[in-house]
C-alpha cells in the first residue's frame, strides 16, 4: 500500500469537494493502492473557542457581503458538478475545528477517520449542525461506530488538543497554505480540489509501476 495523506478541514468547502472527487474516482478502481490518513490544518486556528456567526465570518474574511457571496456562488457551482447538495443557507455558525480535528485523529485509532470525516462534512454543510458542539461531535462519533461517552470524556479535557496545533502547525512550516492538500508516498503534492480524471491517471500509472516492479 502506498500512503496518501490528505491535509483538510471539516468546515473547508473545497475539501469536501475534493474528497468527494477523490473517492468518485477511487470507486472506480477499487484495487486503488493508497493507504489514506488525514491531518488537521485549521483555516481558522484564532477562531474563538465558541465559534461566531457565520455570516459575519465570512464578510469579514471576504471583505464585505457581495464578495462573499460571489465565492460562494463559485464554490456552490463545483459542489453541485461534484453531486454534493450543500445547504449553506443552514449553516448559522463558523465553529472552532480543534475538538473536530482531535475527533478524527481518535476515529484514526480505531480505522475510522474517512467515516468520521465523512459525517462531519455531512454534518456541517448539509445538515447545518455546529460541528464545534461537543454533543454534536459525541453524536457523529456514536453514529460510527465509536464511544460516545469516551469521546464525552476526552472532549472534557485537554486531550491530544497540543499535538493537534503542533501538526496544524508543521503543515504550515512544510510549506501548505491552503487545504485540501493531498501527498502521495510522502514525496509528491497534489494540492486542491482535483477531478476525477486526475485521480485515475494517478492510480492507474501506480498500479503499473507496482506490477511492473513486482
Amino acid at each position: 500500500m502506498i500512503k496518501l495523506d490528505i491535509i483538510s478541514d471539516p468546515i473547508c468547502p473545497w475539501c469536501y469537494i475534493g474528497k468527494t472527487l477523490l473517492f468518485t474516482a477511487l470507486g472506480e478502481r477499487p484495487d486503488h493502492p493508497f493507504k489514506i490518513e488525514w491531518h488537521p490544518f485549521q483555516l481558522n486556528p484564532d477562531m474563538p473557542q465558541g465559534g461566531m456567526d457565520r455570516r459575519t465570518y465570512l464578510e469579514t474574511k471576504f471583505g464585505g457581503k457581495e464578495k462573499a457571496i460571489a465565492v460562494y456562488s463559485q464554490i456552490a457551482e463545483a459542489a453541485e458538478a461534484a453531486g454534493l447538495q450543500i445547504d449553506f443557507a443552514a449553516i448559522q455558525r463558523t465553529p472552532n475545528t480543534l475538538d473536530a480535528h482531535r475527533l478524527i485523529h481518535w476515529a484514526g485509532l480505531e480505522e475510522r477517520q474517512t467515516e468520521i470525516v465523512h459525517a462531519l462534512f455531512e454534518a456541517y454543510f448539509s445538515d447545518g449542525r455546529d460541528i464545534g458542539s461537543h454533543d454534536v461531535l459525541a453524536d457523529i462519533a456514536d453514529s460510527a461506530g465509536l464511544d460516545a461517552a469516551a469521546i464525552r470524556r476526552l472532549l472534557a479535557g485537554e486531550a491530544d488538543a497540543e499535538d493537534i496545533r503542533s501538526r496544524d502547525a508543521n503543515a504550515r512550516e512544510r510549506g501548505v497554505t491552503g487545504v485540501p492538500t493531498f501527498v502521495i508516498a510522502n514525496q509528491h503534492v497534489v494540492p486542491g480540489a482535483q477531478q476525477p480524471d486526475l485521480w485515475l491517471k494517478l492510480v492507474d500509472e501506480i498500479n503499473g509501476q507496482i506490477g511492473t516492479a513486482q
